[in-house]
């Protein structure tokens, strides 16, 4: 059929994902907004197990770098993050219906996806350096901070000991950090 979209999941490999507003409104342009996406994201991690290497909040769209969830198909989870921000929102509609969905198979890719994350504010001209926007994972990779939202990357590895987050261990046992290391921006050194 024409159009149709293909995804590729259950594959192992991170995603590099993009939704959007409502015809590309800026429902998510108040801080209030923003901070509720990072609730909802932080809480779908956890109710579906999936790792998030990288986000940014804009003020019509998201990217997210995450792995496939364990206990549903990426499909869900998304649809799990998009509907309480929604509901919770007084705009409506609040979503495009559908997103856009990358196969990150590569470490060179993985960076890029990252990297374009990060800049994608100043890019479009919202602030003058990635550490100036609030709403990304860019802080976190630059200083090791938490923020809302756990990033899986070499900081919180490191935490553990280069360990799996124990919800992970089982299923990929013996492995390290699904997150390349010693690239990106604000690798910790060692």
């Amino acid at each position: 059929m024409k159009g149709e979209r293909i995804r590729y999941q259950q594959t192992g490999e991170f995603h590099f994902l993009t939704f959007s507003c409502y015809r590309r409104r800026p429902h998510l342009s108040a801080v209030a907004a923003m901070e509720l996406f990072e609730d909802a994201l932080e809480r779908v991690r956890l109710r579906y197990l999936f790792a998030v290497a990288g986000y940014v909040v804009m003020p019509e769209h998201v990217h997210l770098l995450l792995n496939e969830p364990r206990r549903a198909l990426l499909s869900k989870a998304i649809q799990a993050l998009k509907l309480p921000v929604s509901v919770r929102s007084r705009e409506g509609p609040f979503w495009q219906a559908h997103y856009y969905d990358f196969n990150v198979t590569t470490q060179k890719k993985f960076v890029e996806k990252l990297r374009y994350i990060h800049r994608n504010p100043v890019v479009r001209g919202l602030v003058a350096k990635p550490e100036d926007w609030k709403w990304s994972s860019y802080r976190h990779y630059q200083t090791g901070v938490c923020g809302t939202v756990e990033i899986e990357s070499e900081w919180t590895a490191q935490q553990r000991g280069w360990q799996l987050p124990e919800w992970m261990r089982c299923r990929q046992a013996g492995s390290s950090s699904p997150v390349p290391k010693c690239e990106g921006p604000g690798a910790p050194s060692t």
